[in-house]
């Protein structure tokens, strides 16, 4: 019987042993070493040690070069190291972490062999990301100083530690962990026991989203990554951290999720199986979405799925002149990214006074370009030259390319495309920037649906890089063509997707925002510790409160709404605490209140 713990604070965790050598039990034993603390790495296999054991030293190394370590204290971390292939090395432990495959059986068996092992008063922590530590803690004898400690990949370099708590933990084990953590130099956040935790339950239903809409072939694996980092602003693509983590890892994690979740969006794509048996599980088999140069190279290279780069074998239309129809941050942004690539621009609006607001909109812009170097003052006047305000869509006559950016409301946008149908000259190609709504309904608004197709921008729009290219079923191919072309001309990365509902980045935007509301509906985590989890656990660069704030509730709770209504999906279904919000008058920035309170502007 494991002796009580007591309300006193438990010694601080000097020797700390790592059962598992893989690459982050590695990392956590660098981390625990550069810390000052006694490191005991623990592997069944001889050859896993030497190899942990050789990659502290290269790691180490690049530290002295990159002068984050001098020599002594290279030598100090590494002689704190020992290795071992037996579990009776972890005697002396006053915390051991297991960092052993995700398997039940395998780990339940390392902590029943530690419990043999260990003093009584030693922590036993599981790196698990996907178990339930409940389960595991239950099956000890010392259940009560059983608890998550789960580190993100590379441990060396992430800062999240989300320290993991069930019904039999001790909350001296809870303090002397995340005490552990921040001497470390991480940043703990404290969750309860659920599949996935905060950061990786989040990420792994966004993952395992974007994996069943490549399989779907809605957008290449290319565009789908693309799309995320560009419209996200993501370090990496979904497909391609995929394949960092390993696709048979995701599917373990998203099984453990959805055994618990019965909710659709964790049950594991078909593809994820489907490559999982096959053997392609990402960089370390050296293919799973992508083929790599070698297993462990992060380093991808053309396959047969690879796109070709000799671009569209149809010739686009000539576009020499553009109409951009709308008064709004939207439109004039647009306005500025063409008459910045030298196109003639004329931009209409409902009257001529919203038109020169428009225009004088953009002149601010520029301004702000010139002030901080980024153009000069001649070429941002023979910008804001290019622009021709006006008061009339019939002004519209010559343009090549119109695009509409009024208001996201259906009617609204069926409207101004029956107008443009009638000002517009044959030939010339209607695009609308709806990012929630059918580009077909646009379409058949006007007696020439195959030259009607969507472009997304993304706002601000002479920032951002991507352009969501949507096609109907009647869209032209030549029209398709000419797009991609423009894109090319005003520097947009283009990314191409059929026509439903949140296209490629807010199809699998929505339901992430959606999900992390569930979880503080449900008193699982503060908007706070979220926020923290996927910017410093997934390196987000908005968490997910914060971004909602900033989009706005309405713009979101009608964002969820139509992707509910469009793929029938229960687990698409607004949040209620998303849709109490926006009752309330809570809409974020723009009204001061939202998940959390703001300064009104």
């Amino acid at each position: 019987m494991a002796t009580p713990l007591s309300d006193t604070p438990l010694s601080p965790l000097r020797t700390v042993a790592v059962v598992g050598l893989g690459t982050m039990g590695t990392g956590i034993a660098e981390v625990l070493a550069k810390a000052g603390r006694d490191v005991v790495g623990i592997d069944v296999s001889e050859a896993q040690a030497a190899k942990c054991v050789a990659a502290l030293e290269s790691s180490t190394a690049r530290a002295v070069e990159r002068g984050r370590l001098t020599e002594q204290q290279r030598a100090d971390a590494l002689a704190r190291v020992t290795t071992s292939t037996d579990l009776t090395a972890a005697a002396g432990a006053d915390l051991v972490i297991e960092v052993a495959p995700e398997s039940y059986e395998t780990k339940q068996q390392i902590f029943r062999e530690l419990d043999r092992i260990v003093r009584p008063d030693t922590i036993l922590a599981t790196g698990t990301n996907a178990l339930s530590v409940t389960r595991l803690a239950a099956d000890s004898a010392r259940p009560e100083r059983v608890l998550g400690m789960h580190f993100f990949n590379p441990a060396p370099a992430m800062r999240l530690v989300e320290v993991v708590s069930c019904v039999l933990t001790a909350p001296t084990a809870v303090t002397a962990v995340t005490n552990l953590a921040l001497d470390l130099g991480k940043e703990p956040v404290a969750v309860g026991d659920r599949p996935g935790f905060v950061a990786d339950g989040l990420l792994f239903g966004y993952l395992n989203q974007a994996a069943a809409m490549y399989e779907a072939n809605y957008a290449s694996r290319e565009d789908i990554d693309a799309a995320m980092r560009l419209g996200c602003g993501l370090p990496m693509g979904p497909l391609a951290l995929l394949d960092l983590i390993g696709v048979d890892t995701a599917r373990t994690v998203l099984e453990a999720m959805y055994a618990e979740s019965r909710d659709r969006l964790h049950a594991p794509a078909p593809v994820l199986k489907q490559l999982s048996e096959a053997g392609l599980t990402g960089r370390k088999a050296g293919r799973g979405f992508y083929t790599y140069e070698a297993p462990g190279s992060g380093r991808v290279v053309r396959d047969a799925l690879t796109p070709s780069e000799g671009g569209s074998a149809t010739a686009g239309r000539p576009v020499r002149s553009v109409g951009v129809a709308g008064s709004g941050t939207m439109a004039s942004g647009i306005a500025e990214v063409f008459a910045k690539a030298g196109y003639e621009v004329v931009l209409a609006a409902r009257s001529e006074e919203k038109a020169q607001a428009a225009k004088a909109r953009v002149g601010a812009s520029l301004a702000r370009s010139v002030d901080r170097g980024r153009m000069t003052a001649e070429a941002a006047a023979g910008t804001l030259d290019l622009i021709r305000p006006t008061g009339t869509y019939d002004d519209f006559a010559d343009v090549d390319l119109a695009v509409e950016a009024a208001a996201e409301d259906l009617e609204v946008k069926r409207q101004l495309f029956a107008t443009l149908d009638k000002v517009c000259k044959p030939g010339a190609v209607l695009a609308t920037t709806t990012s929630s709504l059918p580009v077909v309904a646009c379409a058949r608004a006007t007696s020439r649906p195959q030259d009607v197709i969507g472009m997304h921008f993304f706002n601000p729009a002479p920032a951002m890089k991507l352009v969501e290219v949507v096609r109907t079923v009647l869209t032209a191919d030549d029209v398709h063509a000419t797009v991609r072309e423009v894109c090319g001309r005003i520097r947009k990365h283009a990314v191409d997707c059929g026509d439903r509902a949140g296209f490629i980045v807010n199809a699998l935007l929505f339901p992430y925002l959606n999900n992390a509301i569930k979880m503080v509906q449900e008193h699982y985590a503060s908007p706070d510790d979220i926020d923290a989890a996927m910017k410093l656990g997934g390196g987000y660069p908005m968490g997910p409160f914060e971004l909602l704030d900033v989009v706005g509730l309405d713009v979101s709770l009608a964002i969820e709404k139509v992707l509910h209504r469009e793929f029938r999906d229960p687990g698409l279904a607004p949040a209620p605490l998303l849709e109490h919000l926006v009752a309330a008058g809570c809409l974020g920035r723009k009204t001061g209140r939202g998940f959390r309170e703001h300064a009104k502007r």
